[in-house]
């Protein structure tokens, strides 16, 4: 079933008669799957974060707007169909450096910063992706503070 899943990141966004066409899309559509996971977080799923998180990725990634759709397509389905965070997790923890995991850390408080309040399941929820990447704690909350000051909600 792993491997199942593996398979379906890496091909993910390919057509039926092509192969797939760029390498980063496993980090891009593990990241969309995590931003999904945490707008869904509250069961609200608001206009601000869902443009915060079309954002995120067309800013990160460097995508124009018809990548930012397919990989936000894939990293949607891939979020519903996945039983659990760690084969997201496991994809950025090996692509990316401390430094870069900090903050991806930090991108998820912006999204759910984007509707002007955290839930207790979206704080959870950063706790345990950020446990899942190897990101402290100090810098978990320096990187909600951060985003709570930008978003302009105090904590």
């Amino acid at each position: 079933m792993f491997e199942a899943f593996r398979d379906f990141l890496r091909n993910i966004g390919a057509g039926p008669a092509e192969s797939r066409k760029d390498p980063e899309d496993d980090l891009r559509v593990a990241t969309a799957a995590l931003l999904f996971h945490i707008v869904r977080a509250d069961g609200v799923v608001t206009d601000d974060e869902r443009t915060r998180l079309h954002d995120v990725l067309r800013e990160e990634f460097a995508l124009a707007p018809d990548e930012v759709d397919r990989i936000v397509a894939a990293g949607d389905e891939a979020d519903t169909e996945a039983v659990d965070l760690y084969n997201f997790t496991s994809v950025l923890k090996n692509r990316l450096g401390e430094a870069e995991r900090i903050r991806f850390v930090e991108l998820l408080w912006e999204v759910t910063y984007a509707d002007g309040s955290v839930h207790e399941l979206e704080d959870n929820l950063i706790w345990r992706v950020s446990d899942l990447l190897g990101v402290s704690t100090r810098d978990r909350m320096l990187m909600k503070r951060e985003a709570a000051t930008r978003s302009g909600v105090g904590d």
